[in-house]
């Protein structure tokens, strides 16, 4: 049985509060106050639902209890009393946040409706409340923060298609936050306690990469000392999520194929097949679709894969989630790092809408924990965030005329943009992320999210390793 809503009287005059408490307290529980401190030690014990309060109580003024109600963690809906009822003085009431205003005489069953009539308004209130609750749990997944027109329908695909069977294919640059997306469908899946198996492709060579997923005997290649259960086997009851699928050789491909399509794969060595009961979420931040023309990504695997497509959006289009991810990350990587949270600087924030951030969020996350580290006063300011982030010409850098972000004059010359080359840009990330870890490769491995022997491959790539030259004995 739901509980009758809570009335509370507050009124210097007690023929008008024990009329008010008759009149009402068939339909409610009625609490009465003779002034504003007894009105508010009731306010502070136990809640109420609506307060009727007279303007004028003794030496006590009813408009600053109005205030005082309204600043309660719960307020109630206040309905205001007076003898000297005028319109000023009900417009200024109604203006400080009175739900309506009544004159004495009072007239009891106008009253009791007026209180009923504030009661729906209450509910009304609360529902829209909840429902906006559950609009804005519904568009904040997982961690995937941000409130940018573009992720609505990615959140809502991700709700959509999560507790189906079907293969997801994740499409987006680096940094982006295609792991995320892919940890977000496995945990709205109904299979969140069974594993989330990931695998990075990129990371191993073609061999090792097909063990990995399949497994293999005993003998099965040299080395193979003992059988190995592969990742598929792992995932089995649950999810694997394959990132940088492009990087898979075209063998991995074929068999990869038939696992999908079947849901049995066979181990490295081996001739027995082995159901899995495993959904498959792929990543990429290579174009699928211009692979599959050059005849380097098989066609019936991408269609295979493919079955929902979710791209992600850089951060350069989402500009306006910045200051939301630069927050989260502030307060997760002051914990993270045993400092105390300090916000954005005033100076900070332009730094940061400012810059096109090639690397995406992945390096905004690293460019805040820069700050966080580097941060000796009150705030996270400019001068804390990495110097690349406002160096003329550089990396993602753009121009505005001020500080402050003002966009230039209509009639100013605009400066163009440098042209974005995304080695170039992986070779800065991979600089700083060296700089920061002390040349630590392990470490700098780790920031950049990838393991240690990509890392090595990539800056052989880029000519970044030193050659060792050949000691010459002495010469006795």
């Amino acid at each position: 049985m739901t509980e009758p809503a809570t009335v509370l009287i507050v009124d210097d005059e007690k023929h008008t509060r024990d009329g008010l408490r008759l009149s009402l307290e068939d339909e409610f529980d009625c609490y009465v106050a003779s002034n504003a401190a007894e009105a508010l030690e009731y306010l502070r014990n136990d809640p109420v639902d609506v307060m009727l309060t007279d303007l004028r109580l003794g030496e006590d003024d009813g408009m600053k209890l109005l205030e005082q109600a309204l600043a309660m963690p719960r307020p109630p809906v206040c309905i205001m009393m007076t003898a000297y009822g005028s319109v000023d003085t009900a417009v200024e009431a109604m203006r400080r946040g009175a739900y309506h205003f009544v004159t004495k005489p009072l007239n009891l069953d106008e009253v009791e409706l007026l209180v009923k009539r504030a009661l729906r308004s209450r509910s009304l209130e609360q529902e829209n409340k909840v429902l906006k609750q559950q609009v804005e749990q519904k568009f904040s997944i997982e961690g995937i923060l941000g409130q940018a027109d573009a992720l609505k329908p990615i959140l809502e695909t991700i709700q959509q298609v999560a507790p189906t069977r079907a293969t997801v294919l994740i499409e987006g640059e680096s940094g982006t936050g295609k792991e995320l997306v892919a940890r977000a469908i496995h945990n709205l899946s109904g299979r969140p306690k069974a594993r989330l198996v990931t695998v990075h492709c990129a990371a191993l060579s073609p061999q090792i990469l097909e063990s990995e997923l399949f497994g293999h005997e005993k003998g099965a290649f040299t080395g193979a000392q003992e059988r190995r259960i592969g990742r598929f086997e792992l995932a089995d009851g649950g999810t694997l999520f394959l990132d940088e699928i492009g990087e898979i050789d075209a063998n991995t491909q074929v068999k990869l194929l038939r696992a999908l399509g079947e849901q049995t794969i066979e181990r490295v060595g081996g001739a027995k097949p082995i159901k899995v009961d495993v959904r498959v979420i792929a990543a990429t931040n290579k174009d699928l679709a211009k692979m599959v023309e050059e005849g380097k990504f098989r066609e019936d695997l991408y269609w295979r894969l493919r079955v929902v497509t979710i791209h992600m959006p850089p951060l350069r289009t989402r500009k306006g989630d910045i200051p939301v991810l630069a927050d989260h990350f502030l307060k997760e990587l002051s914990s993270a790092n045993g400092k105390t949270y300090k916000p954005l600087g005033e100076d900070a924030l332009p730094v940061l809408m400012n810059y096109d951030w090639p690397g995406n969020v992945r390096e905004l996350r690293a460019a805040i924990e820069h700050g966080v580290v580097m941060s000796n006063t009150s705030r996270v300011t400019a001068k804390h965030l990495p110097g690349y982030l406002t160096r003329p010409g550089g990396l993602g850098w753009r121009v505005t005329t001020a500080a402050t972000d003002k966009p230039a004059s209509p009639g100013a010359a605009q400066p163009e943009k440098a042209p974005l080359d995304i080695h170039e840009v992986e070779k800065q990330l991979i600089i700083e992320a060296l700089e920061r870890a002390g040349n630590n490769r392990s470490e700098a491995a780790e920031m950049l999210n990838m393991s240690r022997r990509s890392l090595q491959r990539k800056l052989k790539q880029m000519g970044m390793v030193r050659k060792h030259r050949k000691r010459t004995p002495p010469v006795s």
